[in-house]
């Protein structure tokens, strides 16, 4: 029971509270233990489980964590950040460094005696980050990093000051590995062109020759995770700008080294994306990874980088083993839904999955059972609290607490609980507050699932494969082109306008560009070939189209470069005669061809046949009336328009040309460009012949 008690009990430090609270199965407050009364700025369990101690502004308070009886209080204020040494002899302090009258250097790191709470030793120390010291698990050595330089006291003497030091070039960081014979893994990063590095040295006999090493490119940070044996450790190195511009944190890479220097290489990964998550197994011979884009891939590998299992893709980016090894945890946190999927590690099949959106903190309990979660403040204000659930799935204590900034198990060494059954054991009744929806009013979990928003229209309705993904169901994301889609292979929406509105070719109404709330302009009909009158007064317009509401965007882009592909030929054809059609062959949903038909330009002013143009070929449809001197004003514009633009369009071919003989590169559109210019100019001599020749219908334009 003893055993029980301790592997359960957890503390949490809200804006007003700070607790400590019995697990399974009483979930009760530790007797003895007084709330402060006061604001805490941070808390820490030694490690091993024993200590128990806080920060208040003015002091730091040191407790027996099992009955909460007070060891000591240390007057010390501002204390920011504090930290046990692994056997909880020592206990290292940090405050914010601050300029002192006198000039003398703040020295805000100290290091205190827990069981005479006297001051050993102080450092300065600007940078929170990385600002304690690293013990060896039997606490025969303290090492710490200041400026390339690696420093090594004994913390039993600790008046002797430095015993050993070492100094390494460009030295960002240093990690010292668990185990029996500790070493020290240094991280040194690029600088004016040199790779980075990782060096191991031997603890116990420095030298300045590593026992393992191993350069890399692309490495501005790197993160250092030691097996609990101390005989290899993981490197994840990041970059601080992604080249590929796929990612805004850059670009990340795994790396395995022996300690020993017997081997090291680089964890390939199938998948594109960063590396989300990495952890070892307590039992040291595997680890598994999360990468890649999301759905991100799970793979667990043994000591030789070998797979050994894969897990799959979902959306996650957290994997952790329980405490014995025999579960482990695929969880999608941050800015994902929360699920929380468990695995038996013996077997590799999933035991449950556990909903438990918004979490910030989650954590295994010591004796490998239960899982701890828990909403914190400042990241969302809203519905803060803490949730434990057994490993079998279901929830069996719930506590909300407003503003809750911090919450954790109380460590305990896997040696002194006992050991995890073989068979998954079955889960305890819930505690009261989980039968009685939770204290304060809190909201009893919903079981039906949220689930993606989706807009009135659409509820009540099964979702398309399309807009599913691949770990759901889901058809695979397409490159190409389809019927009915778009460049991305995503179906149009069919968008467009309503019933009441003809659409003519290429998308126009009559021809014409359609303007919301311009007047309509009702094209004349008439009998004949072409849609023309023979010997009337039409303008020779043609109300037939091909184009309908039905009409997806892709169709109606092709048709519109069909048209002008037909603008062109039919320049050339009419070139002869002096005349132009501006009809377009343009082919319909069904496969066959429609034709769509403008007025014809008569450039004499006098009448003539005019032309239709279809397929290419031209034949007399019959005379047409002169252009009244507005429509032929109107007629003028647009040829000295498109002469214009093509003008345009051969100084830019000339231009390019001037590139490729200095030697410059061209892009592949560039040259495509090019081999477009006899089409150009061909068309050009059509409309500068036509309008030249004509009559004075049209005046050039250059």
């Amino acid at each position: 029971m003893m055993s029980s008690q301790i592997s359960q009990q957890y503390a949490f430090r809200a804006q007003k509270r700070l607790g400590l609270v019995h697990g399974t199965p009483c979930y009760s407050p530790v007797k003895g233990f007084a709330d402060p009364g006061m604001p805490v700025r941070t808390y820490q369990y030694s490690n091993d489980g024993r200590l128990f101690a806080y920060a208040l502004p003015a002091s730091v308070r040191i407790f027996q964590a099992e009955n909460a009886t007070l060891v000591q209080e240390l007057n010390i204020p501002n204390v920011v950040e504090l930290n046990f040494s692994p056997r909880g002899t020592y206990l290292s302090t940090w405050e914010r460094p601050v300029k002192l009258e006198d000039g003398a250097q703040h020295k805000n790191l100290r290091v205190f005696s827990v069981s005479t709470g006297q001051e050993l030793i102080a450092f300065s120390q600007k940078s929170q980050e990385n600002w304690d010291i690293q013990y060896t698990v039997s606490e025969s050595h303290a090492v710490r990093l200041v400026a390339q330089e690696i420093q090594v006291f004994r913390p039993a003497e600790w008046s002797k000051g430095i015993i050993d030091k070492l100094k390494v070039e460009n030295a960002a960081m240093i990690s010292v590995s668990p185990g029996l014979n500790p070493s020290i893994a240094v991280f040194v990063a690029e600088k004016k062109g040199a790779p980075a590095s990782v060096k191991i040295y031997g603890l116990l006999a420095l030298s300045p020759t590593p026992t393992s090493a191993k350069t890399f490119f692309k490495a501005d940070r790197a993160q250092i995770k030691w097996n609990d044996l101390g005989t290899q450790a993981l490197i994840i190195t990041q970059t601080e700008v992604d080249n590929s511009n796929m990612s805004y944190y850059g670009e990340t890479s795994l790396y395995l080294l022996s300690a020993a220097g017997n081997f090291d290489c680089r964890v390939t990964l199938d998948k594109d994306g960063p590396i989300h998550d990495v952890a070892w197994s307590p039992n040291s011979k595997e680890f598994g990874v999360v990468y890649g884009y999301m759905p991100a891939k799970a793979m667990l590998f043994d000591s030789r980088v070998r797979t050994l299992h894969d897990f799959g893709s979902s959306p996650i980016n957290t994997i952790s083993f329980n405490p014995q090894g025999r579960l482990l945890l695929l969880a999608g946190f941050g800015n994902l839904a929360g699920k929380i999927d468990l695995f038996d590690r013996r077997t590799l099949s999933k035991l449950c999955t556990i909903d438990a959106p918004n979490t910030s903190h989650c954590s295994w309990s010591p004796c490998g059972q239960f899982l701890l979660t828990a909403v914190l403040s400042p990241r969302l204000r809203v519905d803060n609290g803490i949730k434990v659930w057994h490993c079998s799935g279901p929830l069996v204590h719930l506590q909300p607490i407003d503003e809750l900034y911090q919450a954790g198990w109380r460590p305990t060494s896997v040696d002194r609980i006992p050991a995890f059954p073989p068979t998954i054991p079955q889960a305890p009744p819930p505690s009261e507050s989980v039968l009685n929806g939770g204290a304060n009013g809190a909201k009893t979990p919903s079981a039906k699932p949220a689930g993606a928003y989706r807009p009135p229209g659409l509820r009540g309705l099964a979702t398309p494969t399309i807009f599913k993904r691949e770990d759901e169901g889901g058809s695979p994301a397409r490159t190409g082109t389809g019927s009915g889609h778009g460049a991305n292979g995503t179906p149009t929406r069919g968008y467009g306008r309503g019933s009441g509105t003809p659409l003519g070719t290429n998308g126009v109404n009559g021809g014409r560009r359609y303007v919301p709330g311009a007047p309509s302009r009702t094209p004349s009909t008439g009998g004949g070939a072409g849609g023309a009158t023979p010997g009337g007064t039409g303008s020779g317009v043609s109300a037939t189209a091909s184009g309908g509401a039905g009409e997806t965007a892709g169709e109606k882009k092709r048709k519109k470069k069909d048209a002008k592909k037909g603008k062109a030929s039919a320049a050339g054809a009419g070139a002869g005669n002096g005349d132009i059609s501006s009809g377009a062959v343009t082919p319909s949903g069904g496969g066959e061809e429609a034709i769509s038909t403008r007025p014809s330009i008569d450039v004499s002013g006098s009448a003539r046949p005019s032309i239709d143009v279809t397929n290419g070929s031209s034949r007399a449809v019959g005379p047409t009336t002169p252009l009244t001197p507005k429509e032929s004003g109107e007629s003028n514009d647009m040829a000295a328009k498109k002469i214009r633009n093509l003008n345009k369009k051969l100084k830019a071919i000339d231009e390019l040309k001037e590139k490729a003989k200095r030697g410059d590169r061209l892009e592949a559109t560039q040259l495509k460009k090019i081999e477009g210019e006899a089409d150009i100019r061909k068309e050009l001599d059509a409309l500068v012949l036509l309008t030249g020749g004509g009559g004075g219908g049209i005046a050039a334009a250059a």
